[in-house]
C-alpha cells in the first residue's frame, strides 16, 4: 500500500487522535498489573496451575464496532466478535478454549437487539466448538447510553501444550488470512468512513455490500489452528488485535522480517484513502488482511502451511522490530 496524497485540506487521521492511544493503554494496563501482581501470565491469557493442566482465562469485547451495528440496526454478527476476540487469544497461548460466559450491559430492556446478540453468539460457540455456562444482562441507563458486550473465555491445557511463547531466530513466520477489519482499530475507521459516506452507503470497492455491512465482518475464529500448531512445533503465536503488526512483538524481542505478507481486503484501502491515513498508522492499528502469525522452525513450515491456509510470509532475524512493506514498526 502506498500513502495517500497529501491534501492540506483532508487532515491525516491517526488512531490516537480519534481517541485510541495505543501507548497510553499499554501503559494504564501495565499500571493495573503492578497494583496487584500476576502468578502465572502468557501475553494473552492469565494461567492458573490445577495440577497436571493449566486453567487459562482470557476476557475482552467487542469495542466501538458495536456503533456500526447500533447505526445501522444489524446486531447478528458482533456475538460472533466477542467470541473471536475471547478464543483468538486463548489459540495464540496454546490453549483449547472450553467455556464462555458473556456480559451485555444496556440502557434499556430491547427485545430484538438481544435476540440478534444471541444468535451471534450462538453462531460463535458453534465456530470455536464452546459452551456457554451463563452471562449478565444489565440494565444501567445511568451507566451506559446504547449498550457494551464483553464476555470472558475459560480454556484448558496440558502443560506441555501451552506455548513457549518466543520466537527463535531462524524460524519462519507463517500468517494466516483474516476476514477483514475484524474487531480492533474501528474507532480510526469508523471515522475514516463516515467523513464523507453514510454507512448505508454502497461499498466503493464492492457496491454489492454497504459500508456498515463491510464494516461489520464478524472476527475470524482460529481455533481450528491448535492441533495443527501442536503438530508442527510452533513456538509462538501473535493474535494481531490493537497493536496491529507490532503484536509479533509480542513473541520476543527479534526482527519480525515479512517478505511476502498476505493481501489486504479493500477494507483497509478504503479507511487509508478516506482518512489519508499513512502506511505505518494502517499497519500500527490494523491486521491489513492477516489475523494470526506463528513462529515456526524453518522445517515444519510447509508442513504446517499443506494442513492449513497458512503461508511462510517471512523469517524471524535478530533485532527488534517488525519489517514490512518498507516499513520498520516497534
Amino acid at each position: 500500500m502506498t500513502d495517500p496524497a497529501t491534501d492540506a485540506d483532508d487532515e491525516r487521521l491517526t488512531y490516537a487522535e480519534t481517541g485510541v492511544d495505543i501507548e497510553a493503554s499499554e501503559d494504564a494496563t501495565a499500571a493495573l498489573l503492578e497494583a496487584f501482581g500476576s502468578d502465572l501470565r502468557t501475553e494473552y491469557a492469565g494461567l492458573i496451575d490445577i495440577g497436571d493442566r493449566y486453567l487459562a482465562l482470557a476476557t475482552d469485547g467487542v469495542g466501538t464496532k458495536l456503533l456500526v451495528a447500533e447505526a445501522i440496526e444489524d446486531f447478528s454478527t458482533i456475538g460472533i466478535d466477542c467470541i473471536a476476540m475471547n478464543v483468538n487469544d486463548l489459540v495464540a497461548a496454546g490453549v483449547e478454549p472450553v467455556a464462555f460466559v458473556d456480559y451485555l450491559a444496556i440502557d434499556e430492556p430491547d427485545e430484538e437487539l438481544t435476540n440478534q446478540i444471541g444468535e451471534g453468539l450462538a453462531v460463535g460457540l458453534e465456530q470455536a466448538d464452546l459452551t456457554m455456562l451463563g452471562g449478565e444482562t444489565a440494565v444501567m441507563p445511568e451507566v451506559v447510553k446504547g449498550f457494551d458486550l464483553a464476555g470472558t473465555c475459560a480454556g484448558l491445557a496440558e502443560k506441555d501444550d501451552i506455548l513457549e511463547g518466543e520466537a527463535e531466530v531462524g524460524d519462519a513466520l507463517v500468517g494466516f488470512p483474516s476476514n477483514g477489519i475484524h474487531s480492533n482499530g474501528l474507532t480510526l475507521a469508523r471515522e475514516a468512513a463516515t467523513r464523507e459516506h453514510d454507512y448505508t452507503d454502497p461499498f466503493p470497492l464492492a457496491p454489492e455490500r454497504t459500508i456498515g455491512e463491510e464494516l461489520l465482518r464478524p472476527t475470524r475464529i482460529y481455533t481450528d489452528l491448535l492441533e495443527p500448531m501442536r503438530d508442527h512445533g510452533v513456538r509462538a503465536a501473535a493474535h494481531v488485535t490493537g497493536g496491529g503488526w507490532t503484536n509479533l512483538l509480542r513473541m520476543g524481542e527479534r526482527k519480525y522480517t515479512i517478505e511476502d505478507p498476505l493481501p489486504a481486503q479493500p477494507v483497509f484501502e478504503f479507511v487509508q484513502e478516506e482518512g489519508n491515513v499513512t502506511d505505518a498508522e494502517m499497519h500500527r492499528t490494523f491486521n491489513m488482511g492477516t489475523g494470526f502469525v506463528v513462529a515456526v522452525p524453518e522445517e515444519r513450515a510447509d508442513d504446517l502451511v499443506a494442513e492449513t491456509d497458512g503461508r511462510v510470509i517471512g523469517r524471524v532475524e535478530d533485532g527488534n522490530s517488525v519489517e514490512i512493506r518498507g516499513l520498520s514498526l516497534s
